[in-house]
């Protein structure tokens, strides 16, 4: 007899999430796959979404935003190279998720989310860890909280701003979803000598994140 929806645990949803999206699409990095296996997702989705918490796909969060699926911000993480103790630069916190794996892989985390609402519920359903949320513009990061180890936009965005990549300390990591045309590229970048060139690992749909529009460049 086939099972509903309501005969399957949590539980049950979050293994098939590490075997069936994570373990078959190169994320295996112990930590990030033992984090994402803990994490309890459905805590950090409204509660009628909760059903498909762990679906391989973005869940709409109102006002424009949506939660990226499990597997981008995954692939993100393991690009970062996360380690025990690092500071990690979250932007694009949206409902915490994101926050809570990496504090659950062992980073020191400060997360930034521009929309009330969703600053608001991520401040709930991560009232009892340490993390650091800010409310303000995503492309302004954490001012005067710097020099971060890595920094995560769990996003898509068109650039990276270069008041972003001051706020990475000198051999740290920047990680994104950037935009190119319809397509839209994971991708990593390294801080050396004041700059960090993207370089695209893996060509994925990301959520956009507003406030990261390119300059308009102008000819005469």
């Amino acid at each position: 007899m086939a099972l509903s929806l309501r005969d399957i645990s949590f539980a049950d949803m979050r293994a098939a999430m590490v075997d069936s999206q994570l373990r078959t699409s190169d994320v295996i990095d112990p930590a990030i796959v033992g984090a994402m296996s803990r994490v309890a997702r459905e805590n950090f989705v409204p509660a009628d979404l909760s059903a498909v918490a762990y679906v391989d796909r973005a869940l709409a969060l109102g006002g424009g935003r949506r939660l990226n699926p499990p597997l981008v911000t995954a692939r993100l993480m393991v690009a970062a190279d996360i380690k025990q103790g690092a500071r990690v630069l979250l932007i694009g916190a949206a409902t915490g998720y994101a926050a809570a794996v990496l504090a659950e892989v062992g980073a020191d985390v400060t997360a930034v989310e521009s929309d009330a609402a969703l600053a608001g519920f991520a401040r709930t359903a991560l009232a009892d860890t340490n993390i650091i949320l800010i409310e303000g513009a995503l492309n302004d990061g954490a001012p005067g909280g710097e020099p971060f180890d890595r920094i995560i936009i769990d996003g898509a965005i068109d650039a990276v701003p270069g008041a972003l990549v001051d706020q990475i300390a000198d051999g740290g990591v920047i990680v994104a979803a950037l935009t190119d045309g319809a397509v839209t590229r994971l991708a990593r970048g390294l801080k050396i000598g004041g700059a960090a060139v993207m370089r695209p690992f893996a060509d994925m749909d990301a959520v956009p994140l507003p406030g990261f529009a390119k300059e308009p460049h102008f000819t005469f």
